[in-house]
């Protein structure tokens, strides 16, 4: 077996895990409404199929004041019961375990009921919480054992405590959230109490063959947060209190290091789960930025813990597991920690997807059937959305041909791929590029397809999906041959001087002012480089395992420009935005809006700010100021009559939106 330390059984003493892969905790909206259960019951029984050893759900609450937001997923009462027999009678029908993770958001819970170990108020939420009394506290410990008492009757394999990311049990044992001096504060003893009486309480109530996760905060990323030493105590506490397995934590979601984008290094933070091993007997598990089984087996064979916990890249391919088994990597779906269809659509109150695989947690919904009948249909353009639809007609039985004029497939995803950090996206393409193998897709490169060929190729009906052209603003000198545009940088790799101006401050102004300003190679690639940049310290010799960042010098010195005024990349996504607006600060790129452009010669790019003339003395200007789709023959065959389908950037291009494109090639083919 090439894996063979991730597919080693797992000996829990009352039970054994077929093998070392954890589907982590992730909420996807479907949890917080009862008619959603069967939704979510599919979901889980998608990814037991596709062998994973163990799954854990997203974040229950024990009880109203632990909800993350007004009405979310509880399991406190008899009767919530039978909705979560759903979950686990589909999971268990597939040979799947699965455990329920038990959250209560404390100071992060997003309404006015929210209760904290002090009157400390979160700066991610707008509501002061409550501190809970010496009773109060009582009443929660019981609200846990209860929850965790329902959830064995809903016939989960185990629970998971959720410990770490700074929710409430996470700000009873920080001294940075609890400042009380009464038995559950005052001392780091005083403080674990607290997580510590949740476990064993528990484990007396549920007997000794029922596992208990313990989700550990070993990294907090916060200042006054917890020591190394501590991290330790809490640990051995856990463990002679009753749990099973300890899983780590990375980060508060209040720190300002980032921990799962794409731009962390994969397996950024297993020196931190290494750490732990030896000072306690109980397995433990490792987590984040972990994607692909050669990583997986590394970290196993290493010792480095006993298991993987893997959230995200199973929501994009929810067969990993046995592609990896037989020997079919090559043919997952990796996960590119994008964030843009799972935590971005979390934050925004929107049920959870993936980019890359737009059916999770749309599995009775998006449901690719055989094709009744077997057409033939020509799809135009090899990006993502038309990628997504060849491979998906293709699979349904169709005879499809895909012609793309350049001489790779990719789209703006060869342009992306080329971005510090976006390195994975490179995953995407090559997963495609198997997909259209073994979907029967026949390929024409290097072929630009008119209406003529197309009219004359009997086919049923042709997929246009040939993307955008960049929008260019006009202005004296827009024409100068220092005036760049996006694709000629990422793309035809035109030199670029040492003084930049970039015009435009959306997603793509962001990436190529990253692209500029970083030296190669990538730190996602260098994981000392990368922790230096932002200031983590993997031994956890400074608490919070927190010091200075010390970013590299710039490679250039770049200007960002926009003319709406305001903060620049307000509009970028929620979980990745504030990353790029930090790395951009940090090389000191200039953010300004704002802007009108008046000329540009050479002198340089001559502005005006606030009505005041400036003039920026750069080598080159760079536009990114967005784009317009690409229709001209999709006009031309809708004119001439043909059967047309428009979708991808030829159809919206507002900014350069892969989700979208993805998941409309996908729904399209998915019908036809």
């Amino acid at each position: 077996m090439e894996y063979p330390h991730l597919f080693a059984a797992l000996d829990l003493g009352f039970t054994s895990l077929p093998n070392r892969v954890l589907m982590g905790s992730m909420h996807t909206g479907l949890e917080d409404r009862s008619s959603n259960f069967d939704k979510l019951a599919a979901y889980f029984s998608e990814r037991a199929k596709g062998g994973v050893g163990l799954m854990v759900t997203g974040g229950i609450a024990p009880n109203i004041e632990g909800w993350l937001k007004p009405f979310d997923g509880r399991l406190s009462m008899p009767w919530h019961v039978a909705r979560h027999r759903r979950i686990t009678a589909a999971t268990h029908a597939e040979g799947g375990r699965i455990c329920m993770q038990i959250l209560h958001g404390g100071r992060y819970s997003y309404h006015p009921l929210s209760v904290g170990a002090s009157t400390i108020k979160s700066p991610i939420t707008p509501f002061k919480p409550r501190a809970l009394s010496s009773r109060g506290v009582e009443r929660t410990i019981n609200d846990f054992v209860g929850c965790a008492k329902l959830a064995q009757d809903a016939a989960y394999d185990g629970i998971e405590i959720m410990g770490s990311e700074g929710y409430l049990i996470n700000q009873f044992v920080a001294a940075r959230t609890n400042t009380r001096n009464d038995e559950w504060g005052g001392s780091a003893e005083k403080r674990m109490r607290f997580p510590i009486e949740i476990v064993r309480r528990t484990r007396e109530a549920v007997g000794r063959n029922f596992i208990i996760i313990y989700r550990l905060s070993m990294l907090d990323l916060v200042d006054n947060a917890q020591s190394w030493n501590e991290v330790v105590q809490l640990a051995r506490g856990v463990e002679a209190a009753g749990a099973s397995i300890i899983n780590t934590g990375i980060g508060w979601h209040e720190a300002r290091v980032p921990t799962i984008v794409t731009s962390v290094p994969r397996a950024a933070f297993v020196a931190v789960t290494r750490k732990l091993k030896g000072e306690v007997g109980l397995p433990l598990i490792t987590t984040n930025r972990i994607n692909m089984p050669a990583v997986a087996e590394q970290i196993l064979a290493r010792g480095d813990a006993d298991m993987v916990s893997m959230a995200r890249p199973l929501l994009a391919d929810a067969e990993w597991v046995n592609k990896a088994r037989n020997g079919r990597t090559d043919r997952i779906n990796t996960c590119i920690a994008c964030n843009q269809a799972c935590l971005d659509h979390v934050f925004q109150n929107r049920q959870a997807t993936c980019l890359v695989n737009p059916r999770a947690c749309q599995e009775t919904e998006l449901v690719i059937r055989p094709a009744p009948e077997r057409k033939r249909y020509a799809v135009i353009g090899a990006g993502p959305a038309g990628l997504a639809a060849a491979t998906t007609l293709g699979e349904r039985g169709h005879a499809v041909t895909l012609f793309e004029h350049a001489g790779a497939i990719g789209g703006q995803f060869n342009m992306a791929k080329r971005i510090p950090g976006k390195e994975e996206f490179q995953e995407t393409l090559r997963y495609f590029g198997h997909r259209l193998a073994d979907t029967g897709v026949e390929l024409r490169l290097g072929v630009r397809a008119d209406a003529a060929v197309l009219k004359s190729g009997g086919y049923d009906a042709v997929v246009v999906a040939t993307g955008v052209t960049p929008r260019s603003p006009r202005f004296p000198g827009s024409d100068h041959p220092r005036v760049l545009s996006y694709i000629d940088v990422l793309r035809d790799q035109k030199p670029v001087g040492l003084r930049v101006a970039i015009i435009g401050a959306g997603g793509i102004g962001f990436d190529v002012a990253e692209y500029l300003v970083e030296n190669a190679p990538s730190p996602t690639t260098d994981i000392g480089r990368w922790t230096r940049e932002w200031g983590v310290d993997l031994t956890i010799e400074h608490r919070g395992g927190l010091v200075a960042p010390a970013p590299e010098p710039p490679a250039r010195r770049v200007v960002l420009l926009q003319r709406t005024e305001g903060r620049l990349g307000a509009r970028l996504n929620k979980t990745s935005g504030w990353v790029h607006r930090a790395t951009l600060k940090a090389k000191k790129v200039e953010m300004i809006g704002g802007v009108s452009y008046d000329r540009f010669d050479d002198s340089g790019l001559h502005v005006s700010i606030a009505g005041i003339p400036r003039t920026l003395e750069v080598d080159n200007v760079i536009v990114c100021a967005g784009q317009v789709p690409n229709r001209s023959l999709a006009d031309e065959l809708i004119a001439a009559g043909i059967v047309t389908h428009v979708i991808g950037g030829a159809d919206v291009a507002a900014e350069l939106d892969a989700k979208r494109a993805i998941a409309q090639g996908t729904r399209l083919a998915s019908t036809l």
